[in-house]
């Protein structure tokens, strides 16, 4: 069992903040913790719109803008985490951030639920995956999100990363997620469909009912934000856990995991089962637990095609002009912006001539490049 302490970008570029995040993951009896390398231009168009902060709205684009570290932020953040004898995960969400991660060799690499359909990273990093394979050493690990996908989606991204040392966690891509909306039956069918491990990536306010039923549906990996406080400025600190409750949680999945070691699958299933029921009622748990067939939760079915990738114009470009390689980004759409094409069309569009004017933002659609 893997318990990972995800602080992302809570730290708000601040060492000291990261490291206190990093003593709380560690003193609540966390495995790992992870972050997220950031570059605002790897993840947003500037005209993505507003978000929503304490001190009233900012530029979503800015925002992330505001969270981007140096390298040597990170190799610090790694070197501290296994100080505590803690693993070190990152994510990165474009070329750039992926070429400076490896170069720091985390534990595990995580790809994010938006960036599942990121084929050019995906491609890369499973480039330097083969590298590995052929100089004669083992694949890095890498974890994959899948929220606010699809079964074929998560097939397509497997076909390019491979199955050798690579997880897969169940996610449902809301902020805060509703524990009913979870389905965590689903875990044992994507183990079987896929034969890869599978963990849960929570996103629920709560501390113990989606962790625990998540063991004993067999997730191998539980991952959930953690904050020095949900009164705290960071993008996700109003739906992470501080460190007492992260304490308990921790606790919770240790007590269950301990019960299907014992107990073995089905009674060590239905024995958790029993006491959360006991708290949170029959009815509740079990639509927690779900039919296990892989839907877009009612949460997420409005956000799909606009919180994944998809390719998005850089500037106004005129009719008849080429398209070259800085006007053209895989980036997420977001709430303002219409989405594009998928990003596996990428180098398709790459050299094509516009038969139309396109528009800084827009995103990119098979109509920019053939009359209808």
């Amino acid at each position: 069992m893997l318990i990972v302490a995800e602080i992302g970008t809570s730290h708000e570029g601040s060492e000291e903040k990261a490291k206190k995040l990093i003593d709380t993951a560690f003193s609540s009896g966390a495995d790992a913790v992870k972050f997220q390398w950031v570059y605002a231009d790897e993840i947003l168009h500037p005209k993505t719109g507003f978000v929503d902060l304490p001190g009233g709205k900012i530029s979503l684009y800015e925002r992330f803008k505001s969270l981007e570290c140096s390298d040597d932020f990170f190799l610090k953040m790694k070197e501290y985490a296994h100080s505590k004898n803690l693993k070190f995960i990152c994510s990165p969400f474009g070329l750039k951030s992926l070429e400076k991660l490896v170069k720091i060799e985390p534990d595990y690499i995580k790809i994010a639920s938006p960036e599942l359909n990121h084929f050019p990273l995906l491609k890369h990093h499973s480039e330097f995956r083969e590298n590995q394979k052929r100089a004669g050493k083992e694949m890095s690990p890498v974890i994959i999100s899948s929220g606010v996908s699809k079964l074929s989606d998560i097939e397509k991204a497997l076909e390019i990363l491979g199955r050798q040392n690579v997880f897969l966690l169940h996610c449902v891509t809301s902020y805060p997620a509703l524990e009913t909306e979870y389905n965590l039956n689903v875990i044992s069918n994507l183990k079987n469909i896929f034969g890869i491990p599978v963990g849960v990536s929570d996103h629920s306010m709560d501390a113990v009912l989606v962790p625990s039923l998540s063991v004993a549906s067999g997730a191998q990996i539980i991952e959930k934000h953690i904050t020095l406080s949900r009164e705290s400025s960071g993008l996700d600190d109003k739906v992470a856990l501080d460190g007492e409750m992260f304490s308990l949680m921790v606790h919770c999945v240790r007590q269950s995991d301990a019960c299907m070691k014992r107990y073995g699958l089905e009674k060590g299933k239905s024995q958790i089962i029993s006491q959360l029921s006991s708290s949170y009622g029959k009815e509740k748990v079990l639509e927690v637990l779900g039919s296990g067939v892989k839907f877009l939760s009612d949460g997420e079915k409005d956000n799909y095609g606009r919180t994944n990738r998809s390719l998005h114009f850089m500037k106004d470009i005129p009719s008849g002009s080429k398209i070259g390689f800085d006007d053209v980004k895989v980036l997420r759409t977001e709430k303002i912006l219409s989405p594009g094409i998928s990003p596996e069309f990428y180098e398709t569009v790459i050299g094509k001539i516009l038969v139309k004017d396109a528009k800084d933002g827009e995103g990119v659609t098979f109509s920019h490049f053939f009359k209808e």
